[in-house]
């Protein structure tokens, strides 16, 4: 499903990387969030470059990575690996999607779509949400189903996850669900077993990359 929220974090400026290596696209990346409120541009840079070094000096809120034509795997591909940064990857179609999907990239969008779009994906990225073109949604499923299959989640461990997703804590759900905390923590616990997470931010969204979350 692709999100189309405006609404930008309130805590400050919103710090984006840029890896594209194209150097007209980098530009044009740049001066489209240069006209967006809210957000700083941190750096932008190849990916032939050192991104790791760039990842830990800027420390960006989220990765905005353009797979334009001629573009190149990632050569340490287990950089955005980390499930706390959001990556949004620009692809050329779906023969890219494997790439930016295998690096973690949690937003694949084309490198056409529009530039409010784009902005809703950081968004979107940063909460902790997959968002996906519906041109490549296709693609998308068969990676999903090829993924390594997880344990069924119980009816109520669907339910506490969507709540976890929302960013309740365990007192509102329990709240919601009318049942214990203790509860609860048992559930999440069986979720992130499940998962094979270690907190509830990676469980979701790994739950979401395995398809088992609406978005």
């Amino acid at each position: 499903m692709l999100l189309v929220s405006l609404d930008v974090p309130d805590a400050g400026l919103f710090h984006v990387l840029i890896v594209a290596d194209d150097p007209l696209a980098r530009a044009g990346l740049v001066a489209l969030l240069a006209d967006q409120p809210g957000y700083a541009v941190t750096d932008a840079v190849a990916t032939d470059d050192d991104l790791a070094d760039a990842l830990q000096r800027f420390r960006p809120d989220v990765v905005l990575w353009d797979l334009g034509p001629g573009a190149d795997a990632l050569a340490e591909p287990d950089l955005f690996q980390d499930d706390a940064l959001p990556v949004v990857a620009l692809v050329r179609d779906e023969a890219s999607v494997a790439d930016a999907w295998a690096a973690g990239a949690r937003a694949l969008l084309l490198r056409e779509t529009a530039p409010p779009v784009i902005v809703a994906a950081l968004v979107a990225a940063r909460q902790g949400l997959v968002v996906l073109d519906p041109a490549l949604a296709d693609a998308v499923l068969a990676l999903r189903e090829a993924a390594p299959v997880v344990e069924d989640l119980t009816p109520r461990e669907a339910e506490v996850l969507a709540l976890m997703a929302e960013g309740l804590p365990n007192k509102l759900i329990a709240d919601r669900l009318d049942i214990s905390e203790n509860t609860v923590k048992f559930h999440i616990g069986s979720i992130l077993g499940k998962l094979g997470a270690h907190s509830r931010t990676e469980a979701v969204i790994r739950a979401a990359r395995l398809g088992l979350l609406i978005i």
